[in-house]
């Protein structure tokens, strides 16, 4: 057994992976906020890409966490010397682990967040990047403006401009960061989400310079005009690492890993090129460089993610507990296939270079890989954040041109009844969202009030005002409580 760490990476068996590079060679010039499966599956990974290819030497990251739990992360990459094990699971079974390289710091910001601040500000970083998950951003979801209404937020927006004090939040560091760079005359850094918004780029803009005009309006002017914001588009899916994968990873190939990660093969990265102070080649590597990155945005959203959400609460009402055993089921797989021929893809700009036949039996091979073992527990969390902007635009959207909304419609009334949190055998479901109490509350009063559920604007908008949308979500609730989640589908795919 290797454990891995710096020293060791020589002992590692000949199929593991390895930096191909000399890591003390490595400098920092990304900082990235919120370091979880996927961003070390993908934006380090294209790094250790192009640094195993002699490039982009002076863009290593380090990671910044800001969340209690966070301090896991911190100690799994303190013992690893920031190094961390990418296991792509194919679908025949194959394992395909690589140590990736990409990060030489983690700073866990409750420790020390004057060192967090110090290499924010340090000239060498000219990237701040994101993956705070789409809640992260603090948008209103009726208002589309900045709710600043968090008690952290509230506590950063107080600090004073005398250096006393520090900031807490994402918002509170990249603001200060840019306004000690301002006061030292270095040139600002870019900002580059890469979390799952349409937009990304300019709502991660938005919300930023909205926080930084209310702690100052000045310095949010200067913000707007001087900060660089890119929009991207990411994807793969990389499902949370389970004890089975540590397990595997050791038994298979005798790397003794803290904290690995796993993920599909697939992997797509397309990114606007709007970085004034420079970036790394990452067209070198695969990725995807645009002028506009919009259309393939709203492709993953409206088809990947909000598929994500048209099989997970049916499926785990119909018993099922991983994506691949709903993608295999061929009563689901039709559904999610019409989902996306006859109500996501009528919404859609179009994709250059993309056929989207090709795209749509893409993602249900992707879906139903058996080896990924994707929890249907983790795409139904945190739905909150996710229907409103993956799912509800594309039932407004139909609704407007006179297009199919019935699946969606069922998706809707399919998280209302997972949301009651007790399924279909009478068992407890742990529903997982920051608004849980206000979103069981909503869907356990159906009985008095069987639009409850819509009533909330800041989900729904103005869905409630549809009435062929209310009926069909009325009809769809009405079933899954009489007659199950799996006999609603087929009533429904029979009379198509």
């Amino acid at each position: 057994m290797v454990t891995l760490s710096q020293a060791t990476l020589g002992d590692l068996p000949a199929e593991v992976g390895r930096p191909a590079y000399d890591r003390s060679s490595v400098t920092p010039g990304i900082v990235h906020f919120g370091v979880g499966g996927f961003h070390r599956a993908h934006q380090a990974m294209y790094l250790d890409a192009l640094m195993n290819e002699g490039e982009a030497l002076d863009w290593g990251i380090v990671g910044v966490g800001l969340l209690p739990g966070d301090s896991r992360m911190r100690d799994a990459m303190a013992a690893q010397d920031n190094l961390f094990t990418l296991v792509v699971k194919h679908p025949d079974g194959h394992l395909e682990p690589r140590v990736i390289g990409s990060m030489v710091d983690y700073l866990f910001a409750p420790d020390d967040p004057g060192a967090v601040l110090d290499r924010l500000v340090d000239p060498a970083t000219r990237i701040v990047s994101l993956t705070v998950t789409e809640g992260g951003y603090h948008v209103n979801q009726v208002t589309g403006e900045f709710d600043a209404n968090d008690p952290v937020l509230q506590a950063d927006l107080a600090l004073p401009d005398n250096g006393e004090g520090m900031p807490q939040s994402m918002f509170g560091f990249v603001v200060e960061a840019a306004r000690r760079r301002r006061e030292a005359g270095v040139e600002p850094f870019t900002v580059m989400s890469c979390d799952n918004l349409p937009g990304n780029g300019d709502v991660a803009k938005k919300m930023i310079v909205a926080f930084a005009r209310l702690r100052d309006a000045e310095l949010g002017d200067w913000v707007e005009a001087n900060v660089a914001f890119p929009n991207c588009m990411v994807d793969r899916i990389t499902p949370v690492t389970s004890q089975d994968d540590i397990t595997a990873l050791a038994d298979t190939f005798g790397v003794e890993d803290a904290w690995p990660v796993v993920c599909e093969p697939y992997t797509q990265w397309v990114l606007e090129d709007h970085f004034p102070t420079g970036r790394p080649p990452f067209e070198d590597v695969g990725v995807q460089i645009v002028d506009d990155v919009v259309p393939y945005e709203l492709m993953k959203l409206r088809l990947l993610n909000a598929s994500h959400q048209a099989l997970c609460y049916l499926g785990f009402l119909s018993g099922y507990r991983y994506a691949h055993e709903v993608a295999q089921d061929p009563l689901f797989a039709g559904f999610l296939l019409g989902y996306m021929e006859e109500e996501g893809s009528p919404t859609l700009p179009e994709v250059p270079g993309v056929d989207l036949n090709v795209y749509r039996r893409q993602l249900l091979e992707r879906f139903a890989n058996p080896e990924v073992r994707d929890t249907l527990a983790r795409l139904c969390a945190e739905s909150s954040d996710r229907i409103p902007k993956w799912l509800v635009p594309v039932i407004q959207a139909n609704l407007e041109a006179g297009g199919q909304f019935e699946r969606s419609a069922l998706v809707v009334a399919s998280w209302a009844r997972y949301a009651e949190g007790v399924d279909e055998s009478g068992e407890p479901i742990e529903v997982v969202d920051r608004h849980k109490d206000r979103v069981m509350a909503a869907a356990r009063a159906w009985p008095t009030d069987e639009l409850a559920f819509l009533r909330d604007s800041d989900f729904f908008g103005t869905l409630i005002d549809s009435e062929p949308f209310t009926t069909a979500y009325v009809a769809f609730l009405k079933s899954l409580h009489d007659n199950g989640a799996r006999a609603t589908l087929e009533d429904l795919e029979s009379n198509r």
